[in-house]
């Protein structure tokens, strides 16, 4: 009969977890800054505020703001990356792309916060670095996926398919930029992206598809 396992952690796993912990707490504040009072709020003086701890902590921990900056972003990626996971893949691969556009609708809408430091320049002197980047290139990976595959299934035309993929992020990101920007209600901005959505798979789409 085994041995059950020590029910008690060490101090390194205890102190670990709570630094871990920590780290999400203030990334965890520093978006609802940004969500509820805007880009201008989004300081470690504001975050160590709304957390009610020092400053030094926070800085021990990111080393600058835009090191906390980029954990925000690595932080929404990981999301990102999440929510296309959760879309399952069918026999259907365009219809597998619409879905996996639409989960990128519904991530922009739940996570606007994440969404605006990400994509919309929320942060304006926040650029992301290296690390970050490749957190986009991964989790939209999945997208580049799908479009090799429609590629293959003689679904798409026959394109670079990270260009594709980027033109396609473009256009839908244009629309969720404009209805963020206070250009479109977001009926409106909804159908806007649901018809940008049709046409650029459209136009992507093989002549035998299209007939």
């Amino acid at each position: 009969m085994s041995e059950p396992s020590h029910p008690y952690k060490t101090y390194s796993e205890v102190k670990l977890q709570q630094q871990q912990l920590l780290r999400k707490n203030v990334i965890d504040a520093a978006c609802i800054l940004l969500a509820e009072e805007g880009p201008e709020a989004v300081t470690v003086r504001r975050v160590a505020q709304k957390l009610s701890c020092s400053t030094k902590i926070i800085y021990s921990i990111f080393g600058s703001k835009d090191g906390l900056a980029n954990e925000m972003y690595l932080d929404g990626c990981r999301l990102l990356a999440e929510t296309f996971q959760q879309v399952p893949s069918t026999d259907n691969v365009l219809a597998d792309l619409e879905a996996l556009s639409w989960a990128y609708w519904q991530f922009a809408q739940l996570h606007s916060a994440y969404y605006k430091m990400m994509f919309g320049g929320a942060l304006s002197d926040f650029k992301p670095d290296e690390q970050s980047l490749e957190g986009t290139t991964t989790a939209l990976s999945r997208i580049l996926e799908t479009v090799i595959h429609a590629m293959e299934q003689g679904e798409l035309e026959e394109h670079d398919p990270l260009l594709v993929v980027r033109m396609f992020w473009s256009a839908l990101h244009g629309v969720i930029h404009l209805q963020f920007a206070g250009h479109f209600e977001v009926d409106m901005a909804q159908g806007v992206y649901a018809f940008t959505l049709r046409n650029t798979l459209a136009a992507f789409k093989t002549s035998s598809c299209q007939s």
